[in-house]
Formats: C-alpha cells, sequence, structure tokens
C-alpha cells in the first residue's frame, strides 16, 4: 500500500493475503483502499487485487477472523500454484479465493499473557517502514499484529494507538502486553513497544529487539544511551 498512486512512491502499510476492502477511487493502473479491519488507506496496484461483489465483502465483515499463526505457509491456488502465506494472513475468506491452506491457524480472542509468546516470533525481523510481516515490520506494524494475532484489534500507526485504551501513572504499573509510547522533540508519538517483565520492552527499532525502559525511555545497553523517550504507557485490555 502506497502514500501516492506511483510504484516509487512511499511504502505506507501491507495488504497481506486474505484481507479485503473497500475501493473508494479507480484509476488506471492504481486503486485508493480503505482496509476493513482497521479502516487504513492507500493506493495499491490494480494488478494486485481481486474485486468481489458487495454481499461477499458484506459477508466477510461477519466472519470471525481466522489468521495464518505458522511464520511462513503455503496455499495453493485452485489453478495449482503455490502461494506464500506469512504469519498474520487472513484465511476466513479462503472461500473467495478458491485457495488451499494446510498450515496452523488462530482464532480465538486470548489473554493478555499470551502477546509476549506472540511478540517473540517476531524477534529479530528486520525493520520495514510500512511492513506487517516477519520479513520486515516497523514498530507500530509490529504491535498492532501482535494484538491482531490474539484476537484483538490497534488502529495502523503509532500516534493512532496511542489514543486508545488507559492511561497508566507508573512503569511500576504496567503489565506484560501492555504498550509504551515515546515522543520526539516536537511532542508527536513516534514509536510504540510492548511492555515485558521486570522493566524490559520488545519493540522494533532496526529489529525486532529486547531493551531495557525506564522513566526515562528505551535504554539500548550496546550503545549505552536512551533512544526514544517515554511518553505514556498504556493499558488496551
Amino acid at each position: 500500500m502506497r502514500l501516492e498512486p506511483a510504484d516509487a512512491a512511499e511504502m505506507i502499510n501491507q495488504v497481506l493475503y486474505g484481507e479485503h476492502f473497500k475501493v473508494l477511487e479507480i484509476r488506471k493502473k492504481w486503486s485508493r483502499i480503505r482496509l476493513a479491519h482497521d479502516k487504513y488507506e492507500g493506493w495499491i496496484d490494480n494488478k494486485q487485487y481481486k474485486e468481489i461483489t458487495v454481499e461477499d465483502y458484506d459477508a466477510a465483515q461477519e466472519r470471525t477472523p481466522i489468521l495464518a499463526s505458522d511464520l511462513l505457509q503455503m496455499a495453493t491456488s485452485s489453478d495449482e500454484h503455490v502461494l506464500s502465506i506469512p504469519l498474520g494472513a487472513q484465511l476466513a475468506n479462503l472461500s473467495l479465493t478458491g485457495d488451499h491452506y494446510e498450515g496452523n491457524s488462530v482464532a480465538e480472542k486470548r489473554e493478555k499473557a499470551t502477546f509476549i509468546n506472540t511478540a517473540l516470533l517476531y524477534l529479530k525481523s528486520p525493520y520495514l517502514w510500512g511492513g506487517r510481516t516477519p520479513f520486515g515490520l516497523d514498530c507500530s506494524g509490529f504491535t498492532q499484529m501482535v494484538y491482531r494475532l490474539n484476537g484483538h484489534s490497534l488502529f495502523r500507526d503509532a500516534s493512532q494507538q496511542a489514543t486508545q485504551g488507559e492511561a497508566l501513572s507508573f512503569i511500576e504499573e504496567s503489565e506484560p502486553g501492555d504498550l509504551a509510547f515515546f515522543d520526539n522533540d516536537e511532542g508527536a508519538i513516534v514509536h510504540v513497544g510492548i511492555m515485558l517483565q521486570d522493566n524490559y520492552i520488545i519493540h522494533c527499532h532496526g529489529e525486532v529487539r529486547i531493551d531495557r525502559i525506564d522513566h526515562t525511555g528505551i535504554y539500548n545497553a550496546e550503545r549505552r544511551t536512551h533512544t526514544h523517550k517515554l511518553r505514556v504507557i498504556k493499558r488496551i485490555l
């Protein structure tokens, strides 16, 4: 998904396999879309999606999300082509694609205590602006996918996610699975990570990594410096 209708335009998000969306505008080579699950908007190449009817879209809206839970799996298309299916891909709409998937999946809402095991699946995944898969993702793509794989919804960007949940007064009040947000010198929210036990945080900065966190922010022991300034910790669940 790109900011503008051009191949060289900034990638702002990824539409994962099986996710449905509304087409808001169609041009010769590009379409502006709005994803159903988080309402995020952007441009995608017209060759990269399949049109469905309004009735099929409405039916997709009613389905409980079923997400691929293997880091990478394969599906077979109706014409016998092999498709790569990444962690977090939407499988509830397989009836619309006619593809066959035999890997593992998750569908139920899970307790916050399970979020950390999901987060660790992405450990060492490289940073990619706009990414949402283990092959590359950004800080808010990481937090969104961890929550999504456990049956809970987050907005797409860190600044949007910061509007959700209840603010905590102190780090000591936080629980594993809570979200910590960080701002820049202008006060804008620019980073987010997931709290762990004992004042640690897992976040995507260069790669998905684990660092210390204190009242100042994230402390990188390798660089012996704080890399992010703490703004607020929020409890979503």
